[in-house]
């Protein structure tokens, strides 16, 4: 049966509570330490240490500012439209006196240089004025000046030391007649997914900005070129971050600011570096000779995929397949076979085809290394003696030929899938250089090239064959999907 308690059992049950909690506050003053002046301070200061911010302080001031300057030629009606002048049109401005330069300009009307400008970004690596920045940033503009601006505001002229296009990688000197801040380089290797970073430069031309976030991902390969392998953080990277300082929690260096994916032009919190481990084994090449030597092994190679791994009975797919061995090369006369899947390198794992020419330029030219392929069904080493990889003059563009400006690659549905590109075939323009004539027509990294003057290219060996018809000083007619549209383009050789 049950009762309701009396009121006099209430207050005495208050009264408990009361003593219970009493004694339980009396405990736990003893057990607290005195709130001394010390610790007054600490939890009165409205601005509490941040490490972020440490972090900028410490190497904000060795982040420059870099402003390339140089010429390019006026575009053309094409270039401006993206399609030919109207046959019923051309007669007409191809006749004096409409003839003469206009703000339109016509095929036939001969372009006119024009001053233009970019920005980007460097980070100080040596005291005396040594600036590592992207190859993009400073490079390819004809009779082009350099301009450096320091934290302190400060602005001198920069030169030129080494470059090398096929990791985007340049060094410049200027002389500021003081010792100037460094920021150290860190270990790339070291990161890890998650990781927080800090980018700084110059995006948009608004100096010192300054963004967070964490490394996405790491041995990304955008298709940039033979040697990708970039970091991928969600830091806001922008026009104009290129060049500068990707940053750790300890304040080093550990990738250059390169590249971003975009639909638009602008940040969508993907963006690429190349790792700092990679720079550092350039750097003294480029310091004392202006480039890069790599090894050379001369082979044609592609990627695994389950279909070739199990036609050719080498289980699952790994390694980098040889399609072709040039003739009088290093692979030729070591041995080496198409149809070969090399799997070890140097005593380096080549678990994909992409791990191939990395490993291969990183060696020293004249090393005798152990390759090891798998053929029909068995493995065996074969001994390569490593030759020396010839770059091709870069010359102006006005020396070029048929020398558009453009880096390229076979499209493939693979790539296709991954880029979003709704052909399956065709070239995929993956890089275009500054002040080049791809670049005054107008084309972009990842259009997609489907004709060159009027003749299908899905291969590049027919895209090269194309180009070879088309002499010094002709047009090129290029035709290109981009997004979802195709559209004619007009770069004169």
């Amino acid at each position: 049966m049950l009762r309701k308690p009396s009121r006099s059992t209430g207050i005495k049950a208050l009264g408990v509570c009361a003593l219970l909690l009493a004694t339980f506050a009396l405990l736990s003053g003893f057990s607290q330490p005195p709130l001394d002046a010390s610790t007054k301070t600490a939890a009165a200061d409205p601005k509490p240490v941040n490490t972020i911010v440490k972090l900028v302080k410490a190497v904000s001031p060795a982040v420059v500012n870099i402003t390339t300057k140089g010429e390019t030629r006026s575009a053309t009606w094409s270039q401006r439209f993206g399609h030919p002048l109207p046959d019923a049109w051309r007669k007409f401005f191809e006749t004096p006196p409409f003839s003469m330069p206009g703000p339109f300009g016509s095929p036939g009307t001969p372009r006119q240089p024009r001053r233009t400008q970019s920005y980007g970004s460097g980070v100080i690596i040596d005291s005396k004025g040594l600036i590592l920045t992207n190859h993009h940033v400073v490079a390819g503009r004809k009779n082009a000046t350099i301009a450096v601006t320091l934290s302190d505001e400060n602005e001198f002229e920069g030169t030129i030391i080494g470059t090398d296009e096929k990791t985007d990688i340049a060094l410049i000197q200027i002389n500021a007649g003081y010792t100037l801040p460094t920021v150290p380089l860190g270990d790339s290797d070291a990161l890890e997914i998650g990781e927080g970073v800090l980018a700084i430069g110059n995006p948009f031309g608004l100096d010192r900005t300054v963004t967070s976030g964490i490394v996405s991902a790491k041995g990304r390969r955008i298709g940039a070129g033979p040697y990708d392998n970039f970091i991928q953080t969600d830091a806001s990277i922008n026009p104009g971050n290129s060049g500068g300082p990707l940053i750790n929690h300890r304040g080093e260096v550990v990738g250059v600011n390169t590249a971003i994916y975009s639909r638009g032009g602008g940040n969508v919190g993907i963006g690429f570096a190349i790792p700092i481990n990679l720079v550092k084994e350039l750097v003294p090449q480029l310091r004392n000779d202006g480039r890069v030597t790599r090894g050379w092994l001369g082979v044609a190679f592609q990627k695994m995929t389950p279909l070739l791994a199990e036609s050719l009975g080498v289980g699952e797919p790994r390694g980098a397949l040889v399609a072709e061995v040039l003739p009088d090369t290093p692979a030729r006369e070591g041995g080496i076979q198409a149809g070969d899947v090399i799997v070890e390198f140097d005593e380096n794992p080549v678990k994909d085809s992409g791990d191939l020419p990395i490993i291969v330029a990183r060696t020293p030219i004249g090393k005798e290394v152990g390759v090891k392929v798998l053929r029909g069904g068995s493995e065996r080493t074969l001994k390569v003696r490593i030759g020396k990889l010839e770059e091709k003059s870069v010359a102006t563009p006005e020396e070029q030929g048929s020398d558009l400006g453009l880096t390229v690659r076979e499209l493939t549905p693979d790539t296709a899938k991954k880029l979003s590109v709704k052909r399956t075939e065709g070239i995929l323009v993956t890089a275009v250089k500054p002040g080049s004539p791809a670049e005054e027509a107008g084309l972009r990294r990842g259009d997609v090239i489907l004709e060159v003057n009027r003749t299908p290219v899905a291969t590049l060996a027919a895209y090269n064959q194309a180009l070879e018809k088309v002499e010094k000083g002709q047009n090129a007619l290029l035709l290109v999907q981009r997004g979802d549209n195709t559209r004619f383009f007009v770069a004169k050789s």
